[in-house]
């Protein structure tokens, strides 16, 4: 049991320390999570591998992706400089691993391992990721 909350507690603070590492400028996520059933059918489109779904929450709404194999990626759709008030684009068929913001052309990665990072020179914020965890047939997307 102690290695246990050990290990829970390496992670915690593995998390904090790669957020902290974040430049000043940089948006981070407040306190979310929310649990939706994969049997809605708002999900329909996320079901199949790369599939995607928009949800309400976050700051601007998320984008959920399925990255195969019972996994699933979420990434809040607010332009990580705070610059925009339209949230970013995301064309599945042009651009599917892109996120898109309207205001200033930069553009982020999507995916298993990717984390939002910037893909357009001269950006350093990434795009807000939320941890997404499949319980049975519901998901729970949150960023603890």
């Amino acid at each position: 049991m102690l290695k246990k909350i050990l290990f829970l507690f390496a992670i915690l603070c593995f998390l904090r320390c790669s957020e902290n590492n974040l430049p000043e400028n940089c948006l981070r996520a407040s306190y979310f999570s929310v649990t939706k059933s994969l049997t809605n059918p708002e999900f329909n489109q996320a079901l199949t591998v790369n599939g995607t779904a928009e949800i309400i929450g976050g700051f601007k709404g998320i984008l959920l992706i399925n990255a195969g194999l019972n996994r699933f990626v979420a990434y809040d759709k607010i332009c990580p400089n705070n610059d925009c008030s339209s949230p970013m684009n995301y064309d599945k068929i042009n651009s599917p691993n892109i996120l898109k913001c309207s205001c200033d052309n930069s553009e982020y990665g999507l995916g298993i391992g990717i984390g939002g990072a910037p893909q357009t020179p001269g950006f350093e914020c990434p795009a807000i990721e939320y941890k997404v965890v499949k319980i049975g047939n519901s998901i729970r997307i949150s960023n603890f």
